[in-house]
């Protein structure tokens, strides 16, 4: 039993030398220094480690370098502005102009629109009220901004229809538009100004008398104008702030007569002027009054 056992243990391990003897007889290994490996059925080719660079031309010829070249000057061609080095080669000169413009629109707001007079009366309103900062400067100069394109839009619709779309349509030139943009500006702000305060600029500036207000400067009109809505912007400011005035008048006199001196009136006229204000809806006689004074 012994013996068959031996037996079978031996025929089995010689079956298995069997199968990887042809294996391992069939595997070639590389020699050191060789660049391939060989397999049965199959090769595998391996590079050395020298790296095969691919031949170029090299030209010997070297372009000239010029020392300290000038560079071109810019270049005004067709309404382009060139420069030399810039992505594209050129900046169109109505972007220039557009970023210019961007610029002086705060000032333009200011002092050729009744931006002025509705912030000085909105301004006026809050201290009469003997409110800090309610509403907040940003509220009061948003409802003037608002109220400014409300009145401002039949002019500017005038300037689009006039001035823009003609140069769109390559009817005029750009300096003929701000010509056309010109008039219904002169018309409006000719219309508010004050003969006095126009009378003051033209002797600043040494002109001549003006036969009518067409014939007024821009360079006079425009410091005429400004000053013209200060002035209204104050009167309509002092006019709105007598009503309060003698709230606080009246107030005062009745907590000193009754002995609250340690009670600031402010703290008793305050809720009645707001009381007062909201009862006569003050907001809107107010605005409608402003608008009202424009037409």
């Amino acid at each position: 039993m012994t013996h068959r056992l031996l037996r079978s243990l031996a025929m089995l391990l010689s079956l298995l030398l069997g199968s990887v003897a042809p294996v391992a007889a069939q595997t070639r290994v590389a020699t050191p220094g060789s660049g391939t490996s060989q397999f049965t059925g199959r090769q595998l080719h391996t590079t050395s480690a020298a790296t095969v660079v691919p031949k170029h031309t090299i030209s010997n010829t070297s372009p000239r370098i010029t020392k300290n070249p000038v560079p071109p000057a810019p270049a005004d061609i067709g309404g382009v502005l060139q420069f030399p080095g810039t992505t594209g080669g050129s900046v169109p000169w109505s972007v220039v102009v557009l970023l210019t413009a961007l610029t002086l629109i705060p000032s333009v707001l200011v002092c050729m629109t009744p931006f002025a007079r509705l912030l000085i009366v909105f301004h006026f309103l809050r201290q009469a009220l003997g409110l800090q900062t309610t509403p907040s400067n940003q509220t009061l100069i948003g409802l003037s901004l608002i109220l400014t394109f409300f009145l401002m839009q039949p002019v500017a619709n005038q300037i689009y229809q006039e001035s823009y779309i003609p140069m769109q349509a390559g009817q005029i030139t750009s300096i003929d538009a701000l010509g056309r943009a010109e008039d219904p500006i002169r018309h409006f702000m000719a219309h508010y100004v004050r003969d006095k305060d126009v009378a003051l600029f033209v002797d600043l500036a040494k002109e001549p008398h003006p036969a009518s207000m067409n014939d007024v400067s821009m360079r006079v009109l425009l410091p005429a104008y400004i000053l013209s809505e200060l002035k209204a912007g104050f009167q309509i400011g002092t006019v709105l702030f007598l009503p309060f005035l003698i709230v606080d008048m009246v107030v005062a006199s009745i907590t000193t007569s009754v002995g609250m001196l340690q009670l600031p009136p402010v703290v008793i006229s305050t809720p009645l002027k707001l009381l007062l204000f909201l009862m006569v809806d003050g907001w809107h006689l107010l605005i409608g009054s402003l608008m009202r004074s424009f037409n």
